[in-house]
């Protein structure tokens, strides 16, 4: 299979690979079993013409924005927040997925066909944005125009790319449509992926900082979407005071939603960016993935450790977490409750947040104790406590205010975009926290395999990530 469409890609002309453009987003899907070789697209615009028409670019953004949605790491349904979720100590399990399981069970194998899906898809979409970036190197649009595309385009790049280095390691940073190169790229470090998605977020910021972007309901990329991963990267990479800044900017911006049963409404102040739903009307595969119908019938639960990590007294505890019992009345399970409208819903009420201000308060926290300023990261700490309804930390040195924190960053940020994932593996935790409540972890688990038919496919790729 590989070989014929291989073949297929050889017979294009390169110029017009180059200018290759895009489904329309209710088409959505690029079929493509791998991000180095990609078919011929069907139901595209493909010519020299192509980026004369600013809506055509939309349109080739709103396939990127589809994608993300609805299939590999990013989306509610086969994404980061449940899979990483039971990967972790968040959730527990109760159906029979056998690639499900791979991840409760903490034994994914390198041919664990959820790990393809998350690897291709996600080189899919970073093809879809360097499609955009080659293409609008020779397009005659105005100069606002051509920053926000390409604003918008390098933003995406860099997600991508930052997401799979989080959970594969080392893995390639691409930048070029073309099959000749991506065919034969290798693995960069991990934090050379970060390094490069700090340069493309940086230089996204400085296209859109001048411009206006319609963004009402903060479902478009702009600026401070940017700022925001910008924010996310630094403090993954240690640069507290950048990320300190960025938080800042965010912080002096946008506004804690002080009922949370707004947060996650589509209109909720404290939202960044958030993917809207396809089709309107319509809500999140979040809410249709976590909420829990009916017992027997439950696929995913709370974990006792993550219910009983919350404080007495925690609004969060009763805004944001459900339960349901069996008929009996003898089991009852408790479920994320964030999203509340399911699809059978017959009005958009929420879409799928992917930041909010609430994380930039605590990565500001964090940054601030990193450089020093205890008073500054217990006021970021406590604010976000505040609207909680508890008391102010008593944590008093730098070692309790740290795991204050992460320990803040749980219970604010649960079932959300791995976060809880993400932060044990950053900290060196994982290993400590997991190893004592997960049967068969081990040390070398804080990074997922690459998929096997990758690395079949492109041997550069090798060695594979230790343990597997």
């Amino acid at each position: 299979m590989k070989t014929r469409q291989t073949d297929l890609i050889m017979k294009w002309n390169a110029s017009i690979l180059k200018y290759f453009l895009l489904l329309l987003p209710i088409l959505g899907l690029l079929g493509c079993t791998d991000f180095v070789e990609v078919d011929p697209p069907k139901n595209v615009l493909v010519s020299e013409t192509v980026f004369d028409d600013p809506a055509t670019v939309e349109s080739a953004l709103a396939d990127l924005y589809f994608k993300m949605r609805e299939t590999g790491m990013v989306s509610g349904n086969v994404g980061l927040t449940t899979r990483m979720a039971l990967y972790s100590d968040e959730l527990d399990y109760y159906g029979s997925d056998p690639q499900l399981l791979e991840f409760y069970q903490n034994r994914v194998l390198p041919p664990n066909t959820e790990l393809l899906g998350w690897w291709s898809e996600a080189y899919s979409v970073i093809y879809g944005a360097n499609a955009i970036l080659e293409g609008l190197e020779d397009a005659t649009f105005t100069m606002g125009e051509q920053q926000k595309f390409r604003g918008q385009a390098l933003f995406v790049r860099a997600f991508m790319h930052s997401l799979l280095a989080s959970v594969f390691g080392n893995v390639p940073y691409v930048t070029s449509t073309d099959y000749r190169v991506n065919n034969k790229v290798s693995r960069l470090s991990e934090d050379l992926v970060y390094e490069n998605s700090i340069a493309d977020l940086l230089e996204a910021v400085a296209l859109m900082e001048d411009i206006a972007i319609a963004n009402g309901e903060r479902t478009f990329i702009d600026h401070f979407t940017a700022k925001a991963l910008l924010a996310r990267m630094y403090l993954l990479t240690e640069q507290w005071e950048l990320a300190a800044g960025q938080a800042s900017d965010l912080i002096a911006t946008f506004s804690l939603e002080e009922d949370f049963d707004k947060v996650f409404l589509k209109e909720s102040g404290e939202t960044i960016w958030q993917l809207r739903h396809g089709r309107l009307p319509g809500n999140t595969q979040e809410a249709n993935r976590l909420i829990i119908p009916s017992v027997p019938g439950q696929t995913f639960a709370m974990t006792e450790g993550l219910l009983s990590a919350f404080e007495t007294g925690d609004l969060r505890r009763t805004a944001w977490v459900d339960s349901i019992s069996n008929a009996e009345n003898t089991v009852t399970f408790f479920y994320p409750y964030k999203y509340k409208a399911r699809f059978n819903v017959t009005e958009s009420l929420e879409y799928a947040i992917q930041f909010r201000l609430a994380e930039q308060y605590l990565i500001r926290a964090e940054a601030l104790l990193a450089l020093g300023n205890e008073v500054g990261a217990r006021s970021d700490l406590n604010t976000i406590r505040s609207r909680a309804g508890l008391p102010n930390s008593t944590a008093n040195t730098v070692d309790e205010l740290f795991s204050a924190i992460l320990a803040e960053r749980r219970i604010e940020l649960f079932a959300e975009q791995g976060h809880r994932w993400f932060d044990l593996k950053r900290s060196g935790r994982a290993t400590e926290v997991l190893g004592s409540v997960k049967p068969n972890w081990k040390e070398t688990d804080v990074l997922l395999p690459v998929p096997e038919s990758e690395l079949e496919t492109n041997p550069n790729l090798l060695p594979q990530n230790q343990g597997y």
